[in-house]
């Protein structure tokens, strides 16, 4: 895609799903990488991988809801590559099937920590870097569950609300600065995190996707393309918006 060669990009949540296969398709397309996750061991496999095309990439353990730890990652980017064209906040964390009613403060402040403070403070700090490069491209991700309500999710959907109306308003704040913030929000995608979602229970995946009109779950990969799409030129006058990849889900 056009404008991508040789920029520089974060990722968080880089290490599984969505984040490990935009990190495969940016090195593709000859983005230098920072990664960022939580796991050590993934981190250090997918670095390598990722050497192996020629690419720059490097890894950091880091945990996003923590201000120390997102200090630390874009010193590490300032050292390495001296400024910043793009990232992708996409580290998150599913809630538990609960009701309203049986809801705790504890489980609260876990999903929201992580899906609405950690993308928070990861632009907080890209966005100085981003100055360096003259302007920049940031994505967060979000979901459908950004779009509709989910009964028994209510607090992962507030979350992911929450992400898009964060990535209108930080778009209205940094147009000026020739810094575009988008979103994507997909339905089921076939990761971890879905297996974890649904349980582990194949029927219930199976019945999961049904609900798509399309008749499946979608693959990372797809969801990789339309955050590829966004970073690129082609996206140029695109700011403030989802860019929703969901199989038809909210069409009806």
């Amino acid at each position: 895609m056009n404008g991508l060669q040789n920029k520089v990009a974060v990722i968080t949540g880089a290490t599984s799903g969505i984040g490990l296969a935009t990190t495969l398709r940016l090195a593709e397309e000859g983005v230098n990488l920072v990664l960022a996750g939580r796991r050590a061991d993934r981190g250090a496999e997918i670095q390598e991988r990722v050497a192996k095309k020629g690419i720059k990439a490097i890894f950091k353990v880091t945990d996003v809801t923590r201000e120390d730890n997102l200090v630390d990652l874009f010193n590490m980017v300032e050292k390495e590559f001296g400024q910043l064209h793009f990232a992708f906040n996409n580290a998150g964390v599913e809630s538990d099937a609960c009701s309203i009613e049986k809801t705790t403060g504890e489980e609260y402040n876990r999903v929201m920590d992580t899906n609405v403070k950690g993308v928070l403070l990861s632009i907080k700090h890209e966005v100085p870097l981003m100055r360096k490069a003259d302007g920049g491209v940031i994505v967060n991700t979000s979901s459908i569950a950004g779009l509709v309500g989910l009964a028994d999710f209510s607090i992962y959907v507030a979350s992911k609300h929450a992400v898009l109306g964060l990535t209108k308003s930080a778009a209205l704040e940094l147009a000026k600065e020739n810094i575009r913030v988008n979103a994507v929000s997909p339905a089921a995608v076939e990761t971890e995190m879905l297996d974890r979602f649904v349980g582990h229970d194949d029927q219930m995946k199976a019945d999961f996707a049904k609900m798509h009109p399309l008749g499946r779950v979608g693959k990372p990969e797809e969801i990789a393309a339309a955050v590829a799409f966004l970073f690129s030129d082609d996206a140029a006058f695109i700011t403030g918006q989802s860019l929703t990849v969901d199989g038809g889900y909210t069409t009806a």
